[in-house]
């Protein structure tokens, strides 16, 4: 179907942007696969092409463009050419952590911070997930206290993060920490914690099942000073902050998903029509045609649902129930879409070397990640019956 959902300008972003992702990312994706790393002068690249921090202000480097549709487009273009490891390392900025930055950040902050991150001189990560925690951020134990009397007292902080997205390469960490209590729940605080602060180090990169080409880490804070001058907002307010921006996040993944199960698609109708079995093509066995005929209809019904939960966001309509639909339904389907196209490609989609072997296993943190499938349904769950 004819999708509705872009303007020309969004057409001539792609064009860029997928150029961008042929020329180079494509070609040194397998090689940062291997390292489990990406190149720091992907984000240098990056941000000369005006791809990191496009909603924030153009004083910054920004893109001073408050609009998800180009944060999609970036999404879709990686994932088409197999670099879903790499929505986390650019888009992820865009999505997850430049939303913080622009809301929160006095003008002081913009200054130290933005103008780095958006050339890509300086590598951004969140700091949520915790070892005992998961997805429930009320559990987290991670603590920033505050060391003397006064606004511009600092906080000491300490505790343990994982799972944590550009956690090797990152120099700007984004940290959730709990910062006391109020009315019997815990209070968080968004500080910000800089490489070379002492106290503050990094475990090894965690060996993953798939997205090999993201670094992936465990951070240690012990007794980290945190100047009051690297505080977001509100340090009792930080639990309002990260749900807020929750939406947006899970659309990311399901962005990325339904745009996964489009390139697993092309990559399974492609091996059929060449491959011969029975004397003739796949393509002439009517089981063949029938899960091809399946596979492309669940795709297109998932990208009009998908369209229209973007233009919700977009309009500042988006609920969070919404959102978790989206994300909850979307990644699993994404499950099941892989899953029966790597077995159109027989042996061969059990092969390292095929895309579509790697699409099995990046797909599979999809339904874990900004929310299992589970937390979604328990966020519908409980909005149904209240």
């Amino acid at each position: 179907m004819q999708r509705e959902l872009f303007e020309t300008e969004h057409d001539d972003f792609r064009d860029m942007v997928r150029a961008f992702c042929e020329r180079e990312i494509a070609p040194r994706l397998p090689g940062w696969e291997r390292d489990g790393i990406v190149d720091r002068g992907l984000f240098t690249q990056a941000g000369k092409l005006g791809l990191l921090g496009l909603n924030l202000e153009e004083a910054y480097g920004g893109g001073g463009v408050a609009d998800f549709r180009y944060n999609v487009v970036l999404n879709e273009e990686l994932t088409r050419v197999g670099a879903a490891a790499v929505t986390m390392n650019l888009n992820g900025f865009n999505d997850l952590i430049a939303p913080y930055l622009h809301a929160l950040c006095t003008p002081e902050q913009k200054t130290r911070w933005l103008p780095g991150l958006c050339s890509g001189e300086l590598v951004a990560a969140i700091a949520m997930t915790e070892p005992g925690t998961g997805s429930d951020l009320r559990g987290i134990r991670t603590a920033a206290v505050r060391d003397g009397a006064g606004p511009d007292a600092d906080f000491v902080l300490d505790g343990a993060k994982t799972f944590i997205s550009n956690g090797i390469l990152a120099d700007v960490v984004v940290v959730a920490a709990r910062t006391g209590d109020r009315d019997g729940r815990a209070t968080l605080g968004l500080f910000v914690v800089e490489r070379g602060m002492p106290g503050f180090t990094r475990g090894a990169k965690l060996d993953k099942l798939g997205l090999a080409a993201q670094d992936t880490a465990e951070l240690f804070f012990d007794a980290v000073r945190v100047p009051a001058s690297h505080v977001l907002g509100d340090p009792q307010a930080g639990f309002t902050y990260l749900t807020g921006n929750l939406p947006q996040e899970r659309m990311s993944v399901a962005v990325t998903a339904v745009a996964g199960m489009r390139r697993s698609l092309t990559a399974a109708l492609d091996h059929v029509r060449t491959r011969q079995a029975f004397g003739g093509p796949l393509t002439s066995l009517q089981t063949i045609r029938f899960t091809l005929a399946e596979l492309a209809t669940e795709v297109e019904v998932a990208q009009v649902f998908l369209d229209r939960c973007i233009a919700a966001l977009v309009a500042g309509e988006l609920t969070d129930v919404d959102a978790a639909m989206a994300k909850w339904w979307l990644t699993e389907l994404q499950q099941r879409v892989v899953t029966r196209c790597l077995q159109l490609h027989g042996g061969y989609g059990y092969m390292r070397e095929y895309g579509i072997a790697r699409d099995f296993v990046d797909a599979r943190a999809a339904t874990l990640y900004a929310g299992t499938t589970e937390i979604m349904k328990e966020i519908i769950g409980r909005a149904l019956v209240r």
